[in-house]
C-alpha cells in the first residue's frame, strides 16, 4: 500500500464485464479507457481491485495515470474504485470517471465535478463509496425513441451512430488529456475554442455544475 498521498490520476471507465455487453452504449466508458491505454502505451491490463487495471505515464501529465475498468457490474462500481483509491491513497479530486449519459445527445461530451447521478447506477455506487468530489466525463448516448431506458443502454450503435461515437471517443481522449494536464475548466475552454463556428457545440456547462 502507498504511504503518501497519490499525486497522479486514477481514470475509471464504467461498463459491464461480460462479452455480451461489448460495444453497447453502456460500455462507452470502457471504450474510452481502452483508447487511452492504446494512446498512452499503457501496460497490459491485469486483474486488480475487482477490475481490469493498468498504468501509464503520458507525456506532459504530472505523475502516473492509473486506468481501471470495474468488473463488478455497473451498480457495484464503487467497490472497485474504493479499493484502488484506498491502496494508492488517492483523493477524490484526483479521480476521473468516464461514463455514458442518456441526457446528452449522441457523441456530446461534458466534463464536470460532482453533481447528480441522473439515475446512473455506476455513478451512484461510486459516490456512495468515496463521496462526490470526483471529476466526470459524460459521454452522450442519446435518448431512445421507442425502447425503454434499459434496452437502450444495453443496445449497440448502428453503423452511423458507431462512426459518430468513434469520433466522439477520439475527442474525449483529447479532453481527458487536457483535463489531467491543465484542469477541467481550462480543458473545456480549449474544447470549445477548437470547434469550428458552424459546428454545433455539445452541452458543456461549468465543471462544478450540479447536473
Amino acid at each position: 500500500m502507498a504511504t503518501d498521498t497519490f499525486t497522479g490520476w486514477l481514470v475509471v471507465g464504467l461498463g459491464n464485464p461480460e462479452d455480451e455487453y461489448g460495444g453497447t452504449r453502456h460500455n462507452a466508458g470502457f471504450d474510452l479507457v481502452d483508447l487511452l491505454a492504446r494512446r498512452w502505451d499503457a501496460r497490459g491490463f491485469a486483474n486488480r481491485f475487482h477490475g481490469r487495471f493498468s498504468q501509464a505515464a503520458p507525456a506532459r501529465i504530472d505523475g502516473p495515470v492509473l486506468l481501471l475498468k470495474p468488473m463488478t457490474y455497473m451498480n457495484l462500481s464503487g467497490r472497485a474504485v474504493q479499493g484502488a483509491m484506498a491502496f494508492y491513497r488517492i483523493l477524490p479530486a484526483r479521480v476521473l470517471v468516464i461514463h455514458d449519459d442518456m441526457d446528452l445527445p449522441l457523441g456530446a461530451l461534458r466534463l464536470k465535478v460532482g453533481g447528480g447521478s441522473a439515475g446512473h447506477r455506476g455513478i451512484e455506487s461510486i459516490a456512495a463509496a468515496v463521496g462526490a468530489g470526483f471529476l466526470r466525463l459524460r459521454l452522450g448516448i442519446g435518448r431512445p425513441e421507442r425502447s425503454g431506458a434499459v434496452d437502450h443502454v444495453l443496445s449497440r450503435f448502428d453503423a452511423a451512430e458507431r462512426e459518430a461515437m468513434d469520433l466522439a471517443l477520439g475527442v474525449g481522449a483529447d479532453l481527458v488529456e487536457a483535463a489531467l494536464r491543465d484542469g477541467p475548466q481550462a480543458a473545456m475552454n480549449a474544447f470549445h475554442r477548437r470547434r469550428k463556428p458552424e459546428e454545433p457545440v455539445p452541452p458543456a456547462g461549468d465543471p462544478s455544475g450540479d447536473h
